[in-house]
């Protein structure tokens, strides 16, 4: 069984619902015929390359609140957070992800796609590091098991550009609106981050309806 899983990284939600989904997928008896693929889906792709700034104020402007709002949200996001054991910064850094998503995809054909994916969530809502500057995202890659003149290559180009348009292209056909998103066996879906109980009711049925 297939579990393809829409993400952002700068998306707290999808920082949730990964810990949601692998809550799900521990304590199932099939866990070990899955296979999960985190997919790339830019919050903002058109958004300039880099740090744009800290993320209340981002969330403010976008929402047209205040600064004291915004914290409200963040708030109600942290307490989600915790409560999955995660660790949470909230006014963290914010930024275009696009780099990072070319690492996931290096990643994955590495063999190392979860733990640079962890890595990199970890990086950013937990130490609220500069995961938007090459030179970080080289150091986070290396330390979930990437080689560091590869990663450097990488980011040094365009590689797996084209897979991240792949993805994102894909969510748009499939008429994905929210992450996370998850779907199973290419049938069987769930948008935003849900309990892990309704993971694995998904995840049940999806296996018994194959």
């Amino acid at each position: 069984m297939r579990i393809d899983i829409w993400t952002d990284i700068v998306c707290p939600w999808c920082y949730i619902g990964k810990a949601r989904v692998e809550q799900a997928l521990a304590g199932w008896k099939h866990r070990d015929e899955v296979e999960v693929v985190y997919r790339s889906r830019e919050l903002k792709p058109d958004s300039p390359k880099g740090e744009r700034g800290r993320v209340l104020a981002t969330i403010a402007e976008h929402f047209g609140g205040s600064l004291d709002d915004a914290r409200a949200v963040e708030d109600r996001v942290a307490a989600a957070a915790h409560a999955q054991g995660l660790a949470f910064v909230r006014d963290r850094r914010h930024g275009n992800t696009l780099d990072a998503h070319r690492l996931v995809h290096l990643a994955r054909e590495r063999g190392r796609q979860l733990p640079v994916l962890t890595a990199l969530y970890h990086a950013h809502f937990a130490e609220d590091r500069p995961i938007f500057e090459p030179v970080t995202l080289v150091a986070v890659a290396v330390e979930a098991g990437l080689a560091a003149p590869e990663a450097r290559r990488v980011l040094d180009g365009d590689d797996y550009l084209l897979a991240v348009r792949a993805d994102e292209h894909e969510a748009t056909q499939r008429g994905v609106t929210s992450v996370p998103f998850v779907l199973v066996d290419g049938r069987h879906s769930l948008a935003g981050s849900q309990p892990a109980e309704a993971y694995a009711a998904l995840f049940d049925r999806a296996w018994h309806e194959r």
